[in-house]
Order: C-alpha cells, then sequence, then structure tokens
C-alpha cells in the first residue's frame, strides 16, 4: 500500500537530517576545491539535492558537489574565472536534457570500464593534488598555472610549511578513516568540522598559539544565501567543457544509481533520473551554482540512515538551508587543512584498487589503457583521455574480433542427407562461423577458407552461431560459393537463422546454396 507523504516524512527525517547535516560541509570543501566560493557550494547542495529529489527516478540517489567534478572545474575556473561555472552548469543541463531527447543513455555503454576507472583514478589524483597547499599551509600561488606546476611549487616549499597545519591534517584524517572503519553509520564530516571550526577560532582569537589559513582568510564574506545571480555571457570555448561536464555528471549518476538499485533491490527510472540531473545542472547554474552530479557516498549514506523515498532528499535540502543560514557564519573558522583531510579522504574512497588490481591480473591491456586515461586526464583534459580510451578499447576489441572465430570439423565418412542432398563424397569439411560475420572478419574467414577449399570436395558453411550479419559477410560467402565453383568443390549453406536467411537469401548465387 502506497505510504502517505506523513508517512513518508516519519520514515525518512533521520536519513534526510543526517544527509542535511553532511551536506553543508561537504558542499563547501567541494566548491572551494573547484576554485568557486563557499556561498556557491551552499546554493549549489540545496538546489540540486532539492530540484533532483523532485524531478528524478531514483529514491536514494543525492545530487550536489562532487569530487569527481572538482579536479575539473577548478581547471575550467583558473582557465575562465570562476564567474564562468554557473553557466558550464547551465551548459552541462540543456546537453543533458537534449541527450534524454536523444535517449543518451543507452549510449554511455560505450564507454568501457577500464576508459572509466581511469578517468576517476585522474579525478582522484588531480583532487588530491590540488590540495598540497592547503595542507603544508603555504599560500597559493597566483598566476594561471597548471597542476603540475602548482604541484612542483608545493614540493619546492616543503621546507616552509607549517607544522600545525600538517598536524591538523593528519588528525582530522585519522578521524575521518576511523569513523569510517569502525563507526560506517557515523559520518566523519559530522565530527570533524565543529572540531575544525573550534580550532579556528581558538586560533583566530590567539587563545592557541599558531597560525592557521581558514576559510575566513581565503574569501573576505561568506553570506548566508541560496541565490546568487550569475554573470549570463557565453563563450565559444565553452562548449568543450560543457560536454565534459555533461558526460561525467550523466555516468556518475547513472553508476550511483545503479549502486544504490543493488543496494536496495530496487529499479530506478533511468529517463526520470536524466531529466532530474539536467534540471539540477540548470536551475543550480540560474541560481548561482556549480555543475552537479550524483554522489555515491552521499547516497550510500542515505540508504544506510533508513531511507526508503526521495523524500529524504528533500528533507535534506530543507536541512541545508537551516544550517547554511543559522551556523554559515562560523565557517569563517573553518581551517583550509581540515578540509584538505575532507577532500582527500573523499578523493580517496573515489579510487578503486581492487578493481586496478583485477585489471593488472586478468586484463593487462585494459590496465595500461586505464593508466594512460588516467595521465591524460591529469596532464591534458579528461575527454581526451575518455575519448582514447574508448578508441583504443575498441580497437583491442576489433582486433580480437578480427580474428574470425570458428569451428573445423573434417570428415571422411558418409554425410547426413540434406534437403538438397549432396553427393556422398570422401572429403567434407564443415566450417562453423562463431560469432557476428562483419567487415571487421570477414576477410579473415576467406582468406582461411581459400586455403582449406583445394583440400575437400564439399564444404559445408555452418552459420547456426551467427548472430548478425553485414553486407561484407555477405560478400565474403559469395567470394566462398564462387571459389569453390572454381575449384569444382560443393558449397552448402546451412542453419542460418530467419533473419540471416532473409538477409542472404537476397543474393542469387547464395540462395542457390541454401539449405532449405
Amino acid at each position: 500500500m502506497q505510504q502517505s507523504l506523513i508517512q513518508k516524512i516519519i520514515s525518512n527525517w533521520k536519513s534526510g537530517l543526517t544527509v542535511g547535516l553532511v551536506s553543508v560541509p561537504l558542499g563547501i570543501s567541494l566548491a572551494v576545491a573547484a576554485h568557486a566560493t563557499p556561498t556557491m557550494g551552499i546554493i549549489t547542495a540545496f538546489w540540486a539535492c532539492l530540484i533532483a529529489s523532485l524531478f528524478g527516478g531514483s529514491n536514494y540517489n543525492v545530487v550536489g558537489p562532487a569530487g569527481a567534478l572538482a579536479g575539473l572545474l577548478y581547471a575550467y575556473a583558473t582557465t575562465f574565472g570562476t564567474s564562468s561555472l554557473p553557466m558550464l552548469a547551465i551548459g552541462a543541463g540543456i546537453l543533458i536534457l537534449i541527450g534524454y531527447v536523444m535517449h543518451i543513455e543507452k549510449y554511455l555503454t560505450f564507454i568501457p570500464g577500464s576508459a572509466l576507472h581511469g578517468f576517476i583514478l585522474g579525478v582522484s589524483i588531480t583532487l588530491i593534488l590540488n590540495q598540497l597547499h592547503s595542507i603544508l599551509g603555504l599560500a597559493t600561488p597566483t598566476g594561471h598555472l597548471s597542476l603540475i606546476q602548482r604541484t612542483l611549487h608545493a614540493l619546492h616549499h616543503v621546507a616552509d610549511a607549517s607544522p600545525p597545519s600538517l598536524y591538523i591534517f593528519l588528525a582530522t584524517l585519522a578521524c575521518l578513516i576511523v569513523c569510517a572503519g569502525y563507526f560506517p553509520r557515523l559520518p566523519g564530516t559530522i565530527i570533524v568540522t565543529p572540531l575544525g571550526i573550534a580550532t579556528g577560532y581558538l586560533c583566530n582569537h590567539h587563545l592557541i598559539p599558531w597560525q592557521l589559513q581558514t576559510l575566513g582568510s581565503k574569501f573576505s564574506s561568506i553570506t548566508p544565501s541560496i541565490l546568487q545571480l550569475p554573470t549570463f555571457h557565453w563563450r565559444a570555448d565553452y562548449c568543450f567543457p560543457v560536454v565534459v561536464i555533461a558526460i561525467v555528471a550523466l555516468l556518475e549518476t547513472l553508476i550511483s544509481a545503479k549502486i544504490a538499485d543493488g543496494l536496495t533491490k530496487t529499479k530506478h527510472n533511468k529517463r526520470k533520473e536524466v531529466i532530474g540531473l539536467g534540471l539540477a545542472n540548470i536551475i543550480t547554474g540560474l541560481c548561482g551554482g556549480i555543475p552537479v552530479t550524483a554522489v555515491l557516498a552521499r547516497t550510500a549514506l542515505n540508504i544506510k540512515s533508513g531511507c526508503s523515498d526521495k523524500i529524504s532528499a528533500t528533507i535534506a535540502s530543507a536541512c541545508m538551508l537551516l544550517v547554511a543560514f543559522f551556523c554559515l557564519p562560523l565557517f569563517v573558522y573553518l581551517p583550509l587543512t581540515v578540509m584538505a583531510a575532507i577532500l582527500i579522504f573523499i578523493a580517496g574512497r573515489l579510487l578503486e584498487a581492487e578493481h586496478f588490481f583485477l585489471l593488472f591480473k586478468y586484463d593487462r591491456a585494459s590496465f595500461l589503457v586505464a593508466l594512460l586515461v588516467a595521465f591524460i586526464t591529469i596532464y591534458e583534459d579528461p575527454l581526451i583521455g575518455i575519448l582514447l580510451g574508448v578508441v583504443l578499447s575498441m580497437l583491442m576489441f576489433m582486433t580480437k574480433l578480427s580474428i574470425g572465430y570458428h569451428e573445423i570439423r573434417r570428415e571422411t565418412a558418409d554425410l547426413e542427407p540434406l534437403s538438397s542432398p549432396i553427393p556422398t563424397l570422401e572429403k567434407t569439411l564443415t566450417y562453423t562461423v562463431k560469432g557476428p560475420l562483419v567487415y571487421i572478419n570477414a576477410q579473415t574467414h576467406l582468406a582461411r577458407l581459400e586455403k582449406e577449399i583445394p583440400l575437400y570436395q564439399n564444404i559445408i558453411l555452418d552459420l547456426h552461431d551467427v548472430y548478425f550479419i553485414d553486407i561484407d559477410g555477405v560478400e565474403a560467402l559469395n567470394a566462398i560459393v564462387g571459389l569453390g565453383q572454381h575449384k569444382g568443390v560443393s558449397v552448402r549453406i546451412i542453419h542460418p537463422n530467419p533473419i540471416i536467411r532473409h538477409f542472404i537469401k537476397q543474393d542469387e548465387t547464395l540462395q542457390k546454396v541454401l539449405d532449405n
């Protein structure tokens, strides 16, 4: 029996409250990691969670600022300016809705796992390297520097690092790891954030003789707001980043929803989830936020906290609103090193060491593709890395397919009569084609039979394992029949499925040798 609205609220208020409390510090941290402001993080966390909960197709997915996007957005914000992020969110949302009309979710399956996991590895490393200055308590270098240049700058100034900043980072990270390992139902972020704010307050008021960089020292003002109208200015060079953001957001969202289905034994509406993601990005951008996607860590927390309906995310957004307006002034004391620990913990959760171990053990070629995608994602651009991974994976697949899988049976005994009988002869070769017979492998089958045909008096082409054939496959069959006729060898085609039978019967030569 369907629950009433009141019953849904009663069943989901705990999970909504938990997700809401966690999402505020995470939203701020991830926005800062994306070179945005804390206020933009609050705007993003609130609107994305609310809109996705109202229009999405999953009862469990939590949409908001994400580690998978933070590294990308940092690069784009430093190139185009922080003011470009809302426009990128709007552009990505529009592109996602266009993808919805084109049923884009069907084509995302063409992106192989090796490319996807390589991209996630690259994003995780980017997110980690971007925190080095905050961990060491160093001033962030000015000017437009690449990730490699910023990393080298931090390493070059290690001697100038602030010991208190490093100690607090290690203590915060240890607390997050312990909570995740021993108290999985207790989000470590809820613990380390108030402790970090308290530490920053004591340092700021000289009650502790430490100098710590805080959100207040980096941002002159942090105002509680859920609406900050952006500058509506589109540039032609936004197009490429928008495509990258849309693809990553779609992949992350659908993967998160699929994993949530596995944890809850339910099934989400994939089409509605795409609409919810597109609208979440558009509305968030219009309100002054940054691009968003579903986040597996917050989705898993939502499930573990007892979520049973989308209203949990709606409650979470209401909780964020209250926390933002009543508690946001306190966040000026949050040390950047505490935020760095939270972000590195997120990056560590993104890494999939077990998957890479399995790739290395069972598929070295795909393992190398994943590493290459990760390298290009870090050094150049994630979309180039993903596209290269797709191309290499498809080339590897086509190379395997071009082998032309088959089975050969050689007979000297009498043949069982066919509907179009072959005279009893001493030597018969039955050649069974395995898999598709297409342009990739048609010539391989033809070349193989060119060597075999002169040695036999009968050639039987068994197509019962062929599930697809194209015009190149038909032409290869025609060439085999022609070669047999030239050599005085009888060729017969047997056991095609009805679709392939109809296709090859259009060829007069093949129709004559087709077993009826």
